[in-house]
């Protein structure tokens, strides 16, 4: 079955950085584009980026645009999120994604904290 297991979420001042990993297991995942996305507290979850199967090519929330990087490593089958310049409004959990025939699949998410 399809498994998505993130990691290496955790406390981190304004300014700091984070590297979040997404291992996937179940389905190709070379063939799959891959997303992650945030749930703030009492907030909506939103995509923060994307990636595409084949070219890579990739996509960003506007309030990351510049701060954070979305890599898949294929021969792993995970995908990662570099953040730096982190904010406090960075603080949320971040959840790993893949469509998988027409289902979405989300990890049980990791936890970034902002704060000083």
């Amino acid at each position: 079955q399809v498994q998505l297991v993130e990691s290496g979420g955790g406390l981190v001042q304004p300014g700091g950085s984070l590297r979040l990993s997404c291992a996937t297991s179940g389905f190709t995942f070379r063939r799959y584009g891959m997303s992650w996305y945030r749930r703030a507290p009492g907030k909506e979850r939103e995509l923060v980026a994307r990636i595409n199967s084949g070219d890579g090519g990739t996509i960003y929330a506007d309030p990351v645009k510049g701060r954070f990087t979305i890599s898949r490593d294929n021969a792993k089958n995970t995908v990662y999120l570099q953040m730096n310049s982190l904010k406090p409004e960075d603080t949320a959990v971040y959840f790993c994604n893949v469509r998988w025939f027409g289902s979405d699949y989300w990890g049980q998410g990791t936890q970034v904290t902002v704060s000083s």
